[in-house]
């Protein structure tokens, strides 16, 4: 599928907002409601949408630290992790990565007491490093077109 100028300006309206009505796209893109329903359809039919979500606030919701944790699995150890993370509830994004480490995780946390805890279940998979989040520079920043 094309994603042409118009596709463009719609994706932009939906990263800013997914909750944005079709008639205030359209206002914004200057198209008919129908017309954006239609191309958000095709978007979507071609999984360049791939899901709408609800971004939460973790401190708000308890959660006072979060972490950035790399993971080097010992031998033999990469494929049960790739599954094993998928059931922790701390990891709110992983990432498989090239280099000396094999995964990227971001981590919410109740405390340091929740953090050392977390870091034992990892060990026995592989060597971790960590790092506490101090603050979010960017945040959610919307896909673009190529240059």
């Amino acid at each position: 599928m094309s994603v042409d100028f118009l596709n463009w300006q719609i994706l932009k309206c939906l990263q800013e907002n997914a909750r944005m009505t079709n008639a205030e796209i359209g206002r914004r893109v200057g198209v008919s409601s129908p017309a954006v329903a239609e191309r958000i359809k095709k978007l979507e039919d071609a999984e360049i949408i791939q899901s709408y979500s609800t971004i939460v606030s973790p401190l708000k919701l308890g959660y006072q630290l979060k972490a950035i944790i790399t993971l080097r699995a010992f031998m033999g150890m990469l494929k049960p992790f790739l599954e094993k993370v998928k059931t922790y509830d701390e990891v709110v994004n992983c990432y498989r990565i090239t280099g000396n480490e094999n995964i990227v995780m971001e981590v919410v946390l109740k405390n340091q007491t929740h953090l050392e805890q977390f870091i034992d279940q990892l060990i026995v998979y592989g060597e971790t490093k960590t790092q506490i989040v101090l603050s979010h520079v960017v945040k959610y920043n919307a896909v673009k077109p190529p240059k």
